[in-house]
């Protein structure tokens, strides 16, 4: 690994960034922001860059951000970058990957199409993926890397309880389910949901004996919180001993943390893909790692 690569971040992003780059070996140096009286943004990258450099920037509430990725990509190689990697522990706009109706914006493609002109790799945890098997029919990269958050979280849970019955909310959640039963060899099922809305969801508990078990809702991502809280109110009624939530990005938008506290669960526990207080889990070896062997 060159000894020159660098890592940057944004001010809100450093304990992050200094948790990757002390496991990678590598410098860090962070992006001044400005924020002028009508909204632009002024950036400050360091005058000098090596050629090979990372931008860890996970794009939770990504509007903005994809403004700031933009900004900073370009410059990076006026600057003397001639490599860049984006890593994005979260990874916006993944699940808009069909038009249902005339006219609608296939996100999906547009925002990877638009990172592929920016990086030369991309580095991401769970991406949001429906009808696509792999991260690069996305973000058309050669070096389109994936991590999951799945094995750490069964890592962590096998610390919190016995014998856990990994439960997935809905049929999408089936392959992180699967991935972290089979970690510890836990028990696991996958309920069926019906979407009518953002909101309004109806879920099916799975055809498995779930009464007194320790269950964990595990899925690759917690936002409205509906479906989970849906999940564990039925659960709680079908007689389990306690319920509890394990997310690798913990987006909880609005009130969400909330619904699902209410609707019976007891621990939630996440990745630290997006700061949350509920994170219990580091992506940042597992990146370290992928940078190191695939990268740089």
């Amino acid at each position: 690994m060159p000894n020159s690569a660098l890592l940057l971040h944004f001010e809100e992003d450093q304990p992050s960034a200094a948790r990757i780059a002390q496991a990678a070996g590598l410098e860090i140096a962070c992006i001044a922001r400005h924020r002028f009286p009508d909204g632009e943004l002024k950036l400050r990258l360091p005058p000098e860059l090596p050629a090979r450099v990372v931008l860890l920037r996970t794009l939770n509430d990504p509007n903005e951000k994809l403004v700031e990725l933009l900004l900073v990509a370009q410059t990076a190689r006026l600057l003397g970058a001639h490599h860049l990697t984006l890593v994005a522990p979260y990874l916006a706009y993944m699940r808009q990957d069909i038009a249902f109706q005339a006219g609608e914006v296939v996100s999906q493609r547009v925002v990877g199409k638009f990172l592929a002109s920016l990086f030369d790799a991309v580095i991401t945890v769970d991406p949001h993926l429906h009808r696509i098997a792999k991260l690069e029919e996305a973000v058309p990269l050669a070096q389109a890397l994936v991590l999951s958050g799945a094995p750490l979280l069964a890592d962590h849970i096998a610390t919190q309880r016995h014998n856990p019955l990994l439960v997935g909310p809905d049929e999408e959640s089936a392959q992180w389910v699967a991935q972290a039963a089979a970690r510890h060899g836990f028990d696991h099922a996958v309920c069926h949901k019906i979407r009518r809305g953002d909101k309004d969801v109806q879920i099916a508990l799975p055809d498995t004996a779930v009464g007194g078990r320790a269950v964990v809702l595990l899925d690759d991502v917690a936002s409205s919180g509906h479906t989970l809280a849906g999940a564990a109110r039925l659960l709680l009624a079908a007689g389990v001993a306690s319920v509890d939530v394990a997310v690798t990005h913990a987006l909880f938008a609005g009130d969400a943390l909330q619904v699902i506290q209410q609707a019976g669960v007891g621990h939630v526990w996440s990745t630290d893909c997006i700061t949350h207080p509920s994170n219990a889990v580091s992506m940042a070896s597992s990146i370290a790692e992928s940078l190191v062997t695939h990268i740089l």
